[in-house]
């Protein structure tokens, strides 16, 4: 701008707003695999899909705060453990938002699963980082 190339500044506008579109899809395929994982009750692939460490957290419906992969990944065996697979998941009203390496997904979330009950809506977070391109959920709250 400052050398009046107002032409190559406009690319560079449209090229940064590509990037984050896609950026964008890509937190939202994460969401999908997050939920496939979940709807399969499927750990190894819950397992790949988060952040390993202790700073990730998990917030199940009703539950208090869950910290660190191992414990959290504990957590999915245990809610899992009365369920049917795989889970009717339905998702509303869904929005995506990223910031550099890190984004977020809220959405209504409402499971059924194939015994019959149903469990309320929940309203969710799932916040994903960026590590070597790959995003991975590093928290999850659902309540």
């Amino acid at each position: 701008i400052e050398e009046e190339n107002y032409a190559e500044a406009a690319k560079i506008k449209d090229d940064l707003r590509v990037l984050h579109e896609d950026s964008k899809a890509l937190v939202l395929i994460a969401n999908f695999g997050f939920y496939d994982a979940f709807r399969r009750g499927d750990l190894a692939m819950m397992q790949n899909l988060w952040v390993k460490g202790d700073d990730v957290c998990c917030v199940h419906p009703g539950g208090n705060g869950i910290s660190g992969y191992d414990s959290i990944m504990k957590s999915w065996k245990i809610v899992w453990m009365n369920f049917e697979f795989p889970l009717e998941i339905k998702l509303k009203n869904v929005r995506v938002h990223v910031r550099g390496d890190f984004g977020y997904v809220t959405c209504m979330e409402f499971v059924k699963t194939t015994k019959g009950s149903n469990w309320g809506s929940q309203f969710v977070i799932n916040v994903f980082e960026r590590i070597n391109g790959q995003w991975h959920i590093c928290i999850h709250q659902a309540s």
